[in-house]
């Protein structure tokens, strides 16, 4: 709980400065906060980037939540959405379990497939 709270206090944070209020009701539409978004390791979490990972899901899988309630996106988006982001968790998650740690290789390709369902999310609540 503490991983998320510090995730979006760190998103205020970045949005209170110059952001659009677009980003600013989507969070994962601004993808640079999201890639600087840093976690905390605690409970399940061992590793530091498997931390920053895991809140970079929390939060898209907020706006997810949020868009569907929104009518932005169809139950069968954000259910397509949320699963594609619970199996990159599950991915790292595994990686963690089996190496003890996340590369940052495997950090930047989470990162790429976290995009991509940012991407997906943000032009469909544009």
């Amino acid at each position: 709980m503490r991983t998320l709270t510090l995730g979006f206090l760190l998103l205020a944070a970045g949005h209170a400065t110059a952001a659009s209020s677009f980003t600013q009701e989507w969070p994962s539409c601004d993808i640079k906060a999201q890639h600087d978004v840093k976690g905390e390791t605690g409970g399940s979490i061992k590793d530091p980037l498997q931390a920053d990972i895991s809140v970079r899901i929390n939060v898209l899988q907020a706006d997810i939540g949020n868009a569907r309630k929104a009518r932005h996106l169809t139950e069968a988006q954000s259910e397509q959405l949320w699963q594609q982001a619970g199996r990159i968790r599950k991915d790292a998650d595994g990686y963690v379990k089996q190496q003890g740690f996340l590369s940052a290789a495997e950090r930047a390709s989470y990162d790429r497939e976290l995009d991509d369902v940012a991407g997906r999310l943000c032009r469909a609540v544009k």
